[in-house]
């Protein structure tokens, strides 16, 4: 019966997070989308087509990301002598990956932007405590000067996000020029982040009902920087 219970509570749609959190940019997956999501959540997906398709999906987040930066109207001539009026950037980006799964991320920032600045803060977060620890931070000398787009693909209690983000106001970077980009967000995650950071824009594919009693995401994707590097084999317990 408790098990009934807790997933029978109505979470709110997309659309009504958006308008409670106007900071908040959910994602609208197509059908092919939806498949690629469902490839890197199921538990039996390899480890390499678990990053052929979270590669894919990654970029897709970065270039909605990328949405939320200055552009200026501009007016080019195409080749067969036409004007075309179109946008262009007007703003130096600057990519922090939070570490490490947040290095999975740098590639499609990277396929984008070919010469970006990457940064690293590197947090993880106490699994007893489920609270962050700061341990390293290497970051462009000239970022206060750019926009970042803060990289980590799973947003949960928010922890380790505002750990980074507290890093990088202390660098003097401006709270509105920061976009979070991240693959699968949960309400109380941006809930949180919302709340202390409200100009900070966030960016995701999905928002998943819930945090469990361990604080991962359900029903999530399991731990993504372990699926991606094979660093171990993910033994979850409920």
């Amino acid at each position: 019966f408790f098990f009934f219970f807790s997933f029978s509570v109505k979470m709110a749609s997309a659309e009504e997070l958006m308008d409670k959190y106007p900071n908040l940019r959910v994602l609208k997956l197509n059908a092919q989308l939806e498949e690629v999501m469902t490839i890197i959540r199921d538990r039996n997906t390899s480890r390499q087509d678990f990053i052929f398709y979270a590669d894919r999906m990654v970029r897709f987040v970065v270039e909605e990301g990328l949405a939320n930066v200055p552009y200026e109207d501009v007016t080019i001539t195409t080749p067969t002598d036409a004007e075309y009026k179109g946008k262009r950037m007007t703003t130096k980006i600057c990519g922090v990956s939070i570490v490490r799964a947040g290095e999975s991320m740098e590639s499609a920032l990277r396929q984008v932007f070919r010469d970006v600045q990457i940064g690293k803060i590197l947090i993880q977060r106490n699994e007893e405590t489920a609270e962050p620890q700061f341990y390293y931070c290497k970051l462009p000398q000239n970022i206060r000067e750019t926009y970042v787009l803060l990289l980590d693909p799973m947003l949960a209690t928010g922890g380790s996000c505002m750990k980074a983000i507290e890093k990088l106001l202390l660098e003097n970077v401006k709270e509105e020029k920061i976009v979070f980009v991240n693959l699968i967000s949960c309400p109380e995650g941006i809930a949180a982040l919302s709340a202390k950071y409200p100009k900070v824009n966030i960016v995701t594919a999905a928002v998943d009902p819930k945090l469990d009693h361990r604080k991962y995401i359900i029903p999530g994707i399991g731990d993504f920087g372990d699926r991606y590097f094979g660093t171990d084999e993910w033994d979850y317990k409920p």
